[in-house]
């Protein structure tokens, strides 16, 4: 049935079905360009993080536009895949983060006195208290966001696939936990590198089993990445004598 509307669509020209649709060969599977343009972006984003740039939040900005309307393309009958509810909407909470963290990282750079080219924040570790309540919205939010998913579900059911028990717990493992790795950076952690590791962790496999393979592989070079970036950041806080006392000053 969604083939059929999709086929009919794009047979009307419309180009926004077209664009989200539009795939690439790749030997005998076919990749949603897409979806790779915004991976391609969000890694663009992900290396200017790790040099603590003021532009890796604009950048990835424009990535979660993109893949918002990748992640939810079979609602527009452009996509024959499952439409991950909760990856299109952690872009938007990613988008209103990534504000918060763009003003945040753009106030320290100028209090700091430093140009465009030079890191915008000193990195540091997370307080006790901090690490603490990382770990708590985690895992209540995980909660509390799968049972919004689960009455949305109940609410609309897509008649065309049936999720398993453990779709919702993943998706919202990986909502919760990339705006706090998200929300994390922005206040310049070096624990934000190892929530990404948490949400690769399920990332990955939940892509797979739901064809969105770009994404699953997204998510396991990432994790590769993440290990690298992880330890830059932490070189550059411990090559600081003191932690960022004036980028602490932004308090919001």
């Amino acid at each position: 049935m969604i083939t059929t509307l999709a086929a009919a669509d794009a047979a009307t020209g419309n180009i926004f079905q077209r664009l989200i649709d539009w795939t690439i060969p790749v030997g005998s599977y076919s990749v949603h360009g897409l979806e790779v343009i915004g991976i391609l972006i969000g890694f663009a984003s992900a290396y200017l993080g790790m040099k603590r740039w003021v532009w890796a939040w604009p950048v990835g900005i424009s990535a979660n536009i993109i893949l918002f309307f990748v992640y939810l393309g079979a609602l527009f009958a452009a996509d024959e895949r499952i439409p991950l509810f909760g990856q299109a909407g952690r872009q938007v909470f990613f988008i209103v983060t990534s504000i918060y963290g763009w003003w945040r990282w753009n106030e320290s750079r100028k209090r700091r006195g430093v140009d465009n080219a030079a890191p915008a924040i000193t990195p540091r570790w997370a307080t006790i208290k901090e690490r603490y309540a990382i770990v708590a919205l985690w895992l209540l939010g995980t909660v509390l966001v799968h049972q919004i998913f689960v009455a949305l579900w109940n609410a609309a059911p897509n008649p065309y696939w049936q999720p398993q028990w453990w779709f919702y717990w993943c998706d919202a493992w990986i909502f919760v936990g990339s705006i706090i790795a998200t929300f994390a950076m922005a206040r310049g952690w070096n624990e934000f590198w190892l929530a990404w590791i948490g949400v690769d962790l399920v990332g990955v496999p939940l892509g797979f089993a739901t064809d969105y393979v770009p994404t699953a592989v997204m998510y396991s070079f990432y994790g590769i990445f993440v290990l690298y970036g992880f330890s830059q950041w932490v070189k550059a806080s411990r090559a600081s004598s003191s932690p960022d006392r004036v980028d602490d000053r932004v308090t919001v």
